[in-house]
């Protein structure tokens, strides 16, 4: 590896993933509210309208995140080159039911990684310089789902870059789970509430993450440090008792 291809990786990756932000944000911002603005009416999570210097700022600082994704997606790269991961392009290696338990067991392991460094995050000594930036927007939109602050930016990417070296992973598990991610943290941080009013109660509703559930966190701080799952905010007291009322307050609003 040169410095020059590594430097090339992370252009590349750089533009990949600003691209599929303002792709995957930016139509989901401009979807739900203009498109549809009116169509859900009932089902609206903001106390205010979203302010245009707030997204701004949301914008500029998943910029800024992107910078710090791009260069450890360039590191997971240029280490395949290496043959220092155990990344792998061969389907018949592990097998196909293999490409589905990898992604599930990503999915779990990333969810409890997330759910302490967030807590971590939100301790006095941290939040001024580790996570301020993303709750600066008290009421998210999609803009908000990637407004990370640098060193809170890396810290989450040294999950994708430390699993690659551990679990082994075909190209198309490390992407499912990425873009699984970058999907899910748009809905989360949607403002609207897309879940029917079963969700909170069904047997599987219980223990997925979704937009209401995530607006509490970003009003309250304290509750809902999860990713994906609400197992580790149940199992560790930070769920808060009043979610399905807030539910369905946010339908009636």
């Amino acid at each position: 590896m040169t410095d020059c291809s590594f430097w090339l990786y992370w252009l590349i990756f750089f533009g990949i993933i600003l691209g599929r932000y303002f792709l995957i944000a930016g139509g989901t911002h401009l979807l739900f509210y203009s498109v549809l603005e009116n169509s859900f009416p009932k089902r609206w999570l903001r106390l205010k309208p979203p302010l245009r210097r707030a997204i701004q700022r949301d914008i500029n600082l998943s910029m800024l995140s992107g910078v710090v994704f791009a260069f450890c997606a360039a590191l997971i790269i240029s280490g395949y080159n290496l043959g220092v991961t155990l990344l792998y392009t061969d389907l018949r290696e592990y097998g196909l039911w293999y490409l589905g338990v990898s992604f599930m067991v990503v999915l779990v392991v990333q969810d409890a990684y997330f759910y302490v460094i967030h807590r971590v995050f939100h301790h006095p000594l941290f939040f001024k310089w580790l996570h301020q930036g993303h709750h600066r927007s008290g009421d998210p939109t999609p803009w908000t789902s990637f407004a990370f602050d640098p060193p809170e930016a890396f810290v989450q990417a040294l999950f994708f870059v430390g699993v690659v070296l551990i679990v082994p992973l075909h190209f198309i598990t490390l992407i499912a789970a990425l873009m699984t991610m970058t999907l899910w943290a748009v809905l989360t941080h949607l403002g609207f509430e897309l879940f029917p009013s079963s969700f909170p109660r069904h047997w599987l509703g219980r223990w997925f993450i979704g937009s209401t559930h995530h607006s509490i966190h970003h009003r309250k701080y304290t509750v809902h440090y999860g990713l994906y799952f609400t197992i580790w905010d149940k199992l560790f007291g930070t769920h808060d008792p009043n979610y399905e009322k807030e539910f369905d307050s946010s339908l009636r609003r």
